[in-house]
């Protein structure tokens, strides 16, 4: 996919020498593991979808080395921000010698920060595009891809947006006829769940009680999804050492959600409305101390497209 058109990030040019890039959450409509592979990494199905919620990142062109700066708690500034590495991967992949220079990054964040909503990668790869049209670079769309993939198993989604299928490690991505668009209710519980902690649960789990028979592949025909039977294979580990994830789902289904689950590792939750209203009261229903609720909606490729300047 040509980086002049990458329909993932939403850019709208501020003044000379300044970029703002649109970084899009995802959710996991469904999501299948399987066993890990002697890389260390599990064999992963899994449909994909875009969402509204977005996190905005601002890029500056300024003398001396590239910088990332970023006031949300819990969100690293600098060479330990996944944008940083993003900028350092695409300069050595356009040939450049030493470390990125000459510009400074700025992430406003309302991607909640580690609850399986891709805000860390979508930020990561939204920036490659802002940062390919300010080094004046297109690099081809194989290249494009390999860099962010680096970003993480779900970067290649973020280049292409709306509703996908990901295989392998969710790093080949496939897209697929688009969900009708769907208002969606987040609700993040206040402990969060690290990857790696989610993937450690389910071996240990895997190992003690065997895996339960499931189906193998996403609930996918002829293209399309069917949202009665979506499943997140992580979710049951999960939510036998975090109830209140449990306690999401469970309010969201009673709420009228048409299906509810984890997306991700968690510990965010998601439920499908098909009216906003809907969607809306739910929200209030599920609403606790110390939870982050929002409201948002899917995004297919054309909206996302046709919101570009480029």
């Amino acid at each position: 996919m040509p980086a002049s058109r990458a329909p993932a990030a939403l850019l709208t040019r501020l003044r000379a020498g300044s970029l703002r890039v649109r970084a899009h959450a995802k959710i996991n409509l469904d999501l299948r593991v399987g066993a890990r592979g002697a890389d260390g990494f599990h064999g992963l199905t899994t449909v994909l979808q875009s969402v509204a919620l977005h996190d905005t990142v601002t890029l500056r062109a300024t003398e001396g080395p590239c910088q990332v700066r970023c006031a949300a708690a819990d969100v690293p500034e600098g060479e330990d921000n996944l944008v940083w590495r993003a900028a350092h991967r695409l300069w050595k992949a356009l040939g450049r010698r030493g470390d990125p220079s000459g510009v400074t990054m700025t992430i406003a964040k309302r991607i909640p920060v580690a609850a399986g909503l891709g805000g860390g990668t979508a930020d990561a790869v939204a920036a490659l595009h802002g940062l390919c049209r300010l080094w004046g670079a297109a690099p081809d769309s194989f290249r494009l891809c390999e860099v962010a993939a680096d970003m993480g198993a779900d970067g290649p989604f973020f280049l292409v947006g709306g509703t996908a299928l990901g295989v392998g490690r969710g790093d080949e991505v496939y897209p697929l006829a688009e969900l009708p668009r769907h208002w969606v209710v987040v609700a993040v519980p206040r402990r969060r769940v690290s990857t790696a902690a989610a993937y450690g649960w389910l071996d240990r789990d895997v190992a003690k009680m065997g895996r339960r028979r499931r189906r193998r592949f996403p609930p996918v025909a002829g293209s399309v999804i069917d949202l009665t039977t979506v499943a997140n294979d992580l979710e049951r580990a999960v939510t036998r050492r975090r109830p209140e994830v449990r306690g999401a789902i469970q309010l969201l289904e009673r709420a009228g959600a048409l299906c509810a689950a984890m997306t991700g590792s968690g510990s965010a939750v998601f439920g499908l409305f098909t009216r906003r209203t809907t969607a809306v009261d739910a929200a209030r229903v599920v609403r606790r101390d110390g939870w982050t609720v929002l409201v948002t909606r899917t995004l297919d490729r054309r909206s996302l497209a046709a919101s570009s300047p480029w």
